[in-house]
């Protein structure tokens, strides 16, 4: 899960924020400016931060009255099941209650913080109160067969109805049933008493994979009313059986699907073949636990599509693991040895997964360009903790330095990163959203060392986030992410999945800070002769300037590079009048933000820096004075005839006066 936000209105609710923190690590603080000053970042309009955090899936903690949260949020609800958690705590720390993502983490988050304020929480859920536990929300590992069943069921135990249990032992074929009553817990039971009571609730045969010992604390704990003749029924299965109002079905996550296919396999091949295989053996798709593979198939579209159809990840393994399951493989094939240096992909991918105490239950099948392989493990599997994810590298822009211009996409990248790679700066401007996350800082002009060491990260199975100010497509790391990519020989690195975020661009605050200086067609250029020849720079801004472009430019100076903007605005000015509005945007959305206008012939090299973005009007653009003596710089849209409302405006003054003299010509 994210890392927690804790979001204070006033003073008092930071002070009782920044007392918390210590005992939620990697939590932020957000405050509102001017109100809550000190925290880690600020924010000026409360409901567009709350939904803007809502977006990117990280928990909130409003320290406010719940209707602030409430009506933030309203407009955001859409699907209970994916909701974030959202806890309002009064900022007095006397109350704190759950109000959203109750069963994902809200009431846990709300215990947490009422022990750490010696308060009770607000739990609302009746389950919750009534029998300490979710049972629409099973643990990790789990699933319940139909989330709508739970409903009714726990207006039931609500209205009094008592409730059986019956575990498959696994071994068996046809998942015989085992009436066990789980022992009611009583407050006196020691911990060996207790875990007496769930091995005999879940007792079976000792064999490996016969019998396995399904971890059911999480039903025992509870003070759910067991009764082995009660009319209701919980029922931990892994075959696919229907539940109801007064059935619930769970299914522990305990088969591992082995899958191999050829290279660009239809992904509706590889998915009518595991879903044919599994309704064949009464398997219920919910107990498979993950997709496995062979690294080599890392990236094959099939596979993640397979994994996505069943809703679960898909972990991978290196050669050498696989071909260590050979003497266990029932279908081994010198064939695919010769193709990819194992004996088996599907089944051994399958066995490496649920690891020596599990068994092979269902050997390869095939289909014209696909296998798949099912293994048990004895207990539920954890799949992050086995093999290794395909390795995702996520291109970001986070916007010129403020988080408000930091978008919902690009903050749910770096959110779900492990790992940050970047020039220092770009990573400092992140703020507190870098907690957590493990910092790979660069200097300026290490570019393609950061984008190399970003890709061998991924390669590794890791989530990394590459980041780059602005728009990464725009000057930025993009580009060279995939230039290496095209040359290098790395083929580990060409199974990395690759996602770019865009963000705002420099050149799009600055306009917006100035008024609309691109409502017309504009260019960028940027004034580095380091990768581009100063010849081809020269060349495109003569063209820009014949074309009457506005032009961004970038990289306008360094301490080695002065003449460069000199003679840019020498060609400019060959074009366009010399009172061309030019602005000179310096350290957007940063501590020290400046935004001047001034002439294009007034323009030099002293007025600007490498933070600097150059911003040329074409010959259309316009100033309009401002009350507060400062400018607004637009360029007209063109709508109309004539480019524009206020040239139109003076075109009839024009011709007025043109008649005007043409009369006194006659006279």
């Amino acid at each position: 899960m994210s890392a927690t936000v804790f979001v204070a209105l006033t003073a008092q609710g930071l002070a009782l924020a920044r007392r918390l923190q210590p005992c939620f690590p990697g939590t932020e603080v957000h405050g509102r400016r001017g109100r809550a000053e000190g925290a880690d970042l600020l924010f000026d309009d409360t409901a567009a931060a709350l939904r803007a955090l809502f977006a990117e899936g990280r928990p909130i903690v409003g320290l406010c009255a719940a209707g602030i949260l409430i009506r933030a949020l309203a407009p955001s609800l859409a699907d209970k099941r994916a909701e974030p958690p959202v806890i309002a705590l009064a900022e007095d720390g006397g109350a704190v209650a759950p109000l959203l993502g109750g069963h994902h983490g809200a009431n846990d988050l709300a215990r947490r913080i009422a022990d750490a304020l010696g308060i009770e929480a607000a739990v609302t859920t009746a389950g919750d109160r009534r029998f300490g536990i979710a049972l629409d929300a099973p643990p990790a590992g789990w699933a319940l067969a139909n989330p709508e069943d739970s409903k009714a069921f726990v207006a039931a135990l609500l209205d009094g109805a008592r409730v059986r249990l019956r575990v498959d032992d696994p071994g068996q074929p046809g998942g015989r049933a085992l009436q066990r009553e789980p022992r009611r817990l009583r407050a006196a039971q020691d911990e060996a008493e207790q875990a007496r009571a769930n091995e005999e609730m879940t007792s079976s045969s000792s064999r490996a994979c016969r019998g396995a010992k399904h971890d059911l604390n999480w039903l025992s704990a509870s003070e759910l009313p067991f009764d082995q003749n009660g009319a209701l029924e919980i029922r931990v299965t892994e075959r696919a059986e229907p539940g109801s109002a007064e059935r619930l079905v769970y299914h522990p996550g305990t088969l591992a699907l082995g899958v191999g296919c050829e290279r660009g396999c239809a992904a509706e091949e590889l998915i009518a073949l595991v879903r044919d295989r599994l309704k064949e053996s009464g398997l219920a798709p919910a107990a498979v636990a993950a997709v496995f593979s062979l690294d080599l198939k890392s990236d094959e579209a099939a596979v993640h599509a397979l994994a996505e159809d069943l809703g679960v990840p898909a972990r991978f393994f290196d050669a050498a693991a696989l071909e260590a399951q050979t003497p266990r493989l029932a279908r081994p094939s010198e064939a695919v040895f010769r193709e990819v240096g194992v004996h088996g992909v599907a089944e051994g991918a399958a066995l490496a997964a649920v690891g020596e105490a599990g068994a092979l239950i269902l050997p390869k099948v095939k289909s014209a360009r696909a296998t798949c392989a099912l293994a048990r493990a004895p207990a539920p599997l954890d799949p992050d903790s086995i093999g290794a994810a395909q390795g995702r590298l996520l291109v970001v822009g986070t916007g010129p330095g403020a988080e408000a211009w930091r978008t919902p996409e690009a903050g749910a990248a770096v959110s779900a990163a492990s790992d940050l790679v970047g020039y220092r700066l770009y990573l400092d401007l992140l703020g507190p959203a870098v907690a957590g996350k493990t910092r790979h800082d660069f200097d300026l002009g290490q570019e393609e060392a950061r984008v190399r060491h970003a890709l061998a990260l991924a390669a590794e199975g890791r989530t990394v986030a590459l980041v780059s100010s602005g728009d990464p497509g725009i000057y930025a790391m993009a580009s060279l992410v995939f230039e290496v990519l095209e040359t290098c020989e790395r083929p580990d690195w060409r199974r990395v999945r690759i996602e770019v975020s865009p963000g705002l661009s420099a050149l799009q605050a600055a306009a917006a800070r100035i008024g609309a200086p691109l409502g017309h067609d504009f260019c960028t250029v940027s004034l580095s002769d380091l990768m581009t020849p100063w010849p081809a720079i020269e060349k495109r801004l003569t063209a820009a300037a014949e074309g009457d472009f506005v032009v961004a430019l970038y990289n306008p100076v360094s301490k080695r590079r002065q003449r460069q903007l000199e003679r840019a605005r020498d060609i400019l000015l060959k074009h366009r009048p010399a009172e061309t509005p030019v602005v000179l945007a310096r350290r957007l959305g940063r501590p020290g933000e400046t935004v001047t206008v001034v002439d294009l012939a007034a323009l030099t090299p002293a007025q600007v820096d490498m933070l600097t973005l150059v911003l040329v009007g074409s010959s259309a653009t316009r100033r309009v004075p401002r009350r507060d003596g400062g400018l607004w710089v637009y360029t007209p849209r063109g709508y109309g005839a004539g480019g524009g409302l206020a040239l139109q405006r003076e075109a009839p003054r024009v011709g007025a006066a043109q008649d005007a003299a043409k009369d006194a010509a006659s006279c």
